[in-house]
């Protein structure tokens, strides 16, 4: 069974079952009453949509600022590596709600938090993703460079990056699916705008339609992101390889 027909079936025992049961729809509304009130407020959901999507983005680039040096450096050297795991490791420990009013305080309600917020989730899973491609690299291969006289930067540009690509892509699916997270939180903490505020200041008036109505546009937007990041990786990789057949 296809995902869609899945998602269809789901929606039609969802509906059938509001009305059979007659659930409140200040517990649980329809599929109908979550359309309905998506198109009712779409401007006001585009609006707060825009908002989500911007930090989410710039959370993408602040954390590939910082994670794609930081996986070079712990590849580089054995005692940055010892250095900065604890760092890492910790990072995704401490509750992402336990930092959240820390990040509020030091960086204010504006867009800023959430940024910070998104790449720090973001952070983790591009830089792992990237140091394990660089480690996979075929040890033939580093044989022949070193032999060749190529020194780490040249071998990195021609050799560890190319190889390293599909994992790097791979661990930026995984942040970009999660990056979402970060910025509702943030939103959800202190905000002024933002599908998470929206989802907050709807849940106080008991407007449950467009809690679920946030919470599908906030999905679609983790799904368009995921396909654009899986488009970019298919071109970049098929560009990549014709390159090196060239190469060679």
């Amino acid at each position: 069974m296809t995902s869609l027909k899945f998602l269809t079936l789901a929606l039609i025992v969802w509906q059938t079952c509001s009305i059979y049961f007659q659930i409140p729809p200040f517990i649980l509304p329809s599929p109908l009453a979550i359309a309905r009130a998506s198109y009712r407020n779409r401007a006001l959901l585009l609006s707060h949509s825009f908002v989500t999507l911007s930090e989410i983005i710039l959370g993408i680039g602040l954390a590939l600022l910082v994670a794609i040096p930081t996986a070079i450096l712990m590849f580089r050297s054995r005692k940055a590596e010892r250095a900065l795991t604890p760092i890492l490791v910790t990072s995704q420990a401490i509750p992402v709600f336990a930092i959240a009013p820390l990040l509020v305080i030091w960086f204010g309600y504006g867009m800023a938090s959430k940024v910070v917020m998104a790449s720090i989730i973001i952070f983790f899973p591009i830089t792992i993703s990237l140091l394990q491609g660089f480690r996979s690299c075929d040890r033939e291969y580093r044989k022949l460079f070193l032999i060749m006289g190529a020194n780490f930067w040249q071998s990195m540009k021609i050799l560890y990056w190319p190889w390293a690509l599909p994992y790097f892509f791979g661990g930026l699916k995984v942040g970009v699916s999660v990056a979402t997270i970060g910025a509702v939180i943030g939103e959800w903490v202190g905000s002024q705008a933002g599908l998470g505020y929206l989802m907050i200041q709807s849940n106080a008036r008991l407007k449950v339609d467009l809690v679920f109505a946030s919470i599908l546009w906030l999905s679609m937007m983790g799904l368009i992101l995921w396909k654009l990041i899986c488009l970019l990786e298919s071109m970049i990789l098929k560009w990549n390889n014709i390159n090196q057949e060239e190469e060679l």
